[in-house]
């Protein structure tokens, strides 16, 4: 399934996952910090969505008060509470 979330209080512009049941088959981050957003884009591949959550929830950028990695969090909780 494929699954959009638009990032908030970050660079990135959109994230666009690829999901198979409980298992992240693609992320692609559309803007931001590329070496950032490649990294974690590799480093979500195949994991399962509460493992990412777990790993990635709240870690800052700044004063921001979240990051592109903590969106990835926020948008898989989304993904959870519409489709889980």
């Amino acid at each position: 399934m494929k699954f959009e979330y638009i990032p908030k209080g970050v660079c990135s512009m959109k994230m666009i996952f690829e999901i198979e049941g409980n298992i992240i088959k693609n992320l692609q981050i559309v803007g931001g910090c590329p070496g950032n957003t490649i990294g974690v884009s590799k480093l979500v591949k195949g994991k399962k969505i509460e493992e990412i959550i777990n790993m990635l929830k709240g870690i800052p950028c700044g004063v921001r008060g979240t990051s592109c990695p903590d969106q990835v969090s926020k948008a898989l909780e989304e993904y959870k509470s519409k489709y889980m």
